[in-house]
């Protein structure tokens, strides 16, 4: 089931949250759309479901029009980031709710939920209340409310994002194997650039209501197409025009001719990676990812020759070019900032 979205702007005053948007979704796909806050994702993913209307443009779901359909008609299932789960309900009835609504046999609906709960793991829970289960677990229950009446297409609005770190690790992984067996169109919003890289098959990169790149994870870390993707898309050293993923600082113990000093500021371990803080000769600061194995012969306070392995240049276009002038790397003449992403 196809989604496609054309030539989508939506206004709130003033304020221009889409401008003149298109995107398209293959069949069976699942897509994040990623941008910071106020880059207008969540208002897309919104307006695909009939929760808002464009000011202008059109939805088109498996080759209907919906543009003017209400929410109920596009055959949509759409999760929030906060469950609103009927708390005077079990599981059971929760996830039975969009069936009885709308009178389907009850024996089709004992078998349908079953059917969910079974396949979200809550089978064994089933006639709990919502305040009796762990976020992770009602999040999963809101994913088998939403497929239930078998949607079209599943939308998904920061799912994972009022829940701690390690259950929205869990999450993902779930929600990917889920994703594998059923094969349901999913567009998910998220910020967390983790997330997006682990679960989605195509990422949207969004910001100031436009669409930034589209493409496979690896592709868009790999090949940005500008400097805004390349700083929102994982860490990123920034010194003038040359950016510079930590990952691609290398850290030698004695000189070459490509390389300059350094000196080792402060050295943290996060498991198998090492984040080395450093200072170049011109009193700009960049850091770099290692291995413990490679980090072993380090310390704070002493010097070593850092070089990197590849840049990038943009231009005003977007378009990447390749370090110009007879300047180092390290000294261009602006300012330098360093993003974490």
């Amino acid at each position: 089931m196809t989604i496609s979205a054309i030539g989508i702007t939506k206004r709130f005053g003033d304020f221009v949250a889409l401008d003149d948007v298109t995107l398209e979704v293959t069949g069976g796909e699942l897509t994040a759309l990623l941008g910071p806050s106020g880059s207008g994702k969540s208002t897309l993913l919104r307006v695909i479901a009939g929760l808002e209307h464009a000011d202008a443009g059109e939805v088109i779901i498996s080759g209907e029009d919906a543009t003017g359909r209400p929410a109920r008609e596009r055959g949509v299932g759409f999760v929030f980031q906060h469950y609103a789960a009927f708390k005077h309900m079990t599981v059971r009835d929760n996830v039975a709710f969009g069936l009885s609504i709308r009178h389907r046999p009850k024996a089709e609906i004992a078998r349908r939920v079953d059917e969910l709960l079974h396949l979200v793991q809550l089978k064994g829970l089933a006639e709990r209340y919502p305040s009796q289960l762990s976020g992770g677990q009602r999040q999963r229950m809101a994913l088998a409310r939403a497929l239930a009446a078998e949607p079209k297409v599943l939308l998904l609005d920061e799912p994972f994002g009022a829940l701690d770190a390690r259950v929205r690790k869990e999450l993902r992984a779930w929600l990917r194997r889920l994703h594998e067996k059923m094969h349901v169109t999913t567009v998910f919003v998220t910020h967390d650039q983790e997330e997006a890289m682990e679960v989605a098959d195509r990422i949207v990169i969004m910001n100031e209501g436009r669409i930034e790149q589209i493409g496979p994870p690896r592709d868009l870390y790999e090949k940005p197409g500008n400097e805004f993707v390349m700083s929102f898309l994982g860490p990123v050293n920034k010194l003038g025009d040359v950016l510079v993923r930590p990952h691609d600082v290398e850290l030698l113990l004695e000189p070459n001719g490509a390389s300059t000093e350094a000196l080792i500021h402060r050295i943290t371990y996060l498991g198998f990676e090492v984040r080395v803080e450093l200072e170049l000769p011109n009193g700009r600061k960049l850091w770099a990812q290692t291995t413990r194995e490679s980090a072993a012969p380090l310390e704070p306070g002493t010097t070593v020759h850092v070089r990197p392995r590849a840049t990038r240049t943009f231009d005003g276009d977007g378009a990447e070019m390749r370090p110009a002038g007879d300047s180092p790397w390290w000294d261009r003449r602006v300012t330098m900032e360093v993003h974490h992403g």
